[in-house]
């Protein structure tokens, strides 16, 4: 019963700080993509932008790239813990999948391309769909991580 209780906080943490991840990661792209241009930010759109490029799109892939690195984190805190207790080769290469997919998903956010003064452009809808896919899956590995 107290395993139970136990897996059931973790479930609850988790689920509410990619809730606290995800507002503010939309709170922080709404106000760098729909802001206008600000002297200290570090580039300015490009003049020539395409006017069907939604940026709506960006601000979502933020969004669910922040979660991506957050799903990620704990993925990696969870599979280190559980290479900690049995030192299983597979757990290991799990460790090494989850700390590979943490640098990419750091390097190619939209968050930290802004920060470095560079953007995104003419992407649309294919900019926030391998972020999609990936979500899914980390769920589902979170999911069977915990079972």
């Amino acid at each position: 019963m107290k395993k139970r209780m136990h897996k059931n906080l973790k479930i609850v943490l988790v689920l509410v700080i990619l809730i606290v991840v995800a507002l503010d990661a939309a709170l922080w792209a709404a106000y760098t993509f729909y802001k206008p241009f600000n002297p200290l930010s570090p580039l300015p759109p490009p003049p020539n932008s395409n006017p069907g490029d939604l940026e709506v799109f960006y601000a979502a892939e933020a969004v669910v790239s922040s979660l991506n690195i957050a799903l990620l984190v704990f993925l990696l805190i969870t599979n280190a813990d559980m290479f900690r207790k049995t030192r299983s080769k597979f757990t290991f290469g799990l460790l090494i999948f989850s700390t590979a997919f943490l640098f990419k998903d750091l390097t190619s956010s939209p968050l930290v391309i802004w920060v470095f003064g560079y953007h995104q452009e003419g992407l649309g809808p294919f900019a926030l769909l391998p972020d999609l896919f990936e979500l899914v899956v980390l769920c589902v590995l979170l999911y069977l991580s915990f079972e």
